[in-house]
């Protein structure tokens, strides 16, 4: 697939002088009579949206130079008209060439925050293993940020002392700083209490007193806990997050309601009581897709949201990683232009060669 934007980068070198070949050929053609000379100043002013400085004071050196060519050709030169049309040139080039130089400066600027972010990326949504027990780990992340690889969604896998292993997939309410601030509270204390506490019940109190510490007001995360077991047992434990797909080896699909709807962490003072554990079966070439609701709230042109169920058959390709490839792919071809929230997904694939 083509990279959007591929046709304007390379038009943008050529235009300046594309705009200026055109002035000068009306210019010769209609005469001192019209006097386009001052539009030669268009070069030097395309010339700063792309290039460097010395390309807009380049550019506007040979404006300069064919608006006294025109002139001369005219028999202008020294007239009001082309003294007038010589210093806009002279103008226009001064502009574009401290245009030029904020725009560098700003384009550096933000090289610094997209390494940041990958920092920040790397310490918090680190590479997860391809195997875990009887199952296969892909995972897919998709900002909506368009200069930012991360956001307020998250994910993560930790082996426990028992020898299972322990999944969180969740999105935190809000975006920017904040939103990351919030997430890395969620990871910190789930990288913490997975590996060694009892049941997924009990990392979650360990999640909601982290939050309860950090978040104010109505701020919440809703977030679903996972724990495979070596036979293929999951449990599921759902903080008011979508409910997982599951994807039969034989193609059926259906999605993992909760035995009980329960509030996000950060809001169990609301609701009764938290979530109820639910267990379910992957048999051999069974998948789990955990996702959020980036995916399923995608919209296309006409406002109708992503299908995700009848789309289970993408996940079909051999691959994990290029199955959810497959699917991202299709969620961003859904979507009326760009991804309005991010979107996170892991999906988990019982392996062929473990017994069921």
């Amino acid at each position: 697939m083509q990279p959007r934007g591929t046709g304007v980068d390379l038009l943008l070198p050529v235009l300046p002088f594309a705009a200026m070949a055109a002035v000068a050929a009306v210019e010769v053609s209609a005469g001192p009579e019209v006097g386009y000379l001052a539009l030669f100043s268009i070069g030097p002013a395309f010339a700063c949206v792309s290039g460097t400085v010395r390309r807009a004071l380049l550019v506007g050196a040979l404006a300069f130079v064919l608006c006294t060519a025109a002139a001369c050709y005219d028999g202008m030169l020294g007239g009001r008209r082309a003294t007038v049309a010589l210093a806009s040139v002279a103008g226009v080039t001064a502009a574009a060439a401290l245009a030029a130089a904020l725009r560098r400066r700003a384009e550096r600027e933000l090289a610094d925050v997209r390494s940041v972010a990958e920092a920040a990326q790397r310490v918090l949504l680190r590479p997860v293993p391809t195997l875990a027990g009887p199952v296969r780990l892909a995972v897919s992340y998709t900002s909506a940020a368009a200069e930012a690889r991360i956001g307020g969604d998250l994910y993560e896998v930790v082996p426990t002392l028992a020898g299972t292993t322990r999944v969180v997939v969740g999105d935190v309410q809000g975006k920017g700083l904040d939103a990351v601030e919030t997430a890395a509270v969620v990871l910190g204390a789930f990288r913490e209490a997975a590996p060694d506490e009892p049941d997924l019940e009990a990392v979650g109190t360990k999640i909601e007193r982290a939050l309860n510490r950090r978040l104010e007001g109505e701020e919440f995360v809703s977030a679903i806990l996972a724990e495979i077991t070596a036979d293929g047992t999951v449990t599921l434990l759902n903080y008011g997050h979508p409910p997982p797909l599951v994807v039969r080896a034989d193609g059926r699909a259906h999605l993992a309601e909760p035995a009980q709807c329960a509030p996000p962490l950060g809001l169990a003072a609301l609701g009764p009581a938290g979530p109820k554990a639910h267990d379910l079966d992957l048999g051999s070439g069974d998948q789990l897709l955990l996702y959020t609701d980036g995916v399923t709230e995608t919209r296309d042109h006409t406002g109708e949201f992503y299908p995700l169920l009848e789309r289970a058959g993408l996940l079909s390709v051999d691959d994990p990683d290029g199955a959810l490839e497959a699917l991202r792919r299709d969620v961003a071809a859904y979507a009326a232009g760009p991804l309005k929230d991010d979107a996170a997904m892991m999906l988990l694939r019982r392996r062929s060669d473990e017994p069921d």
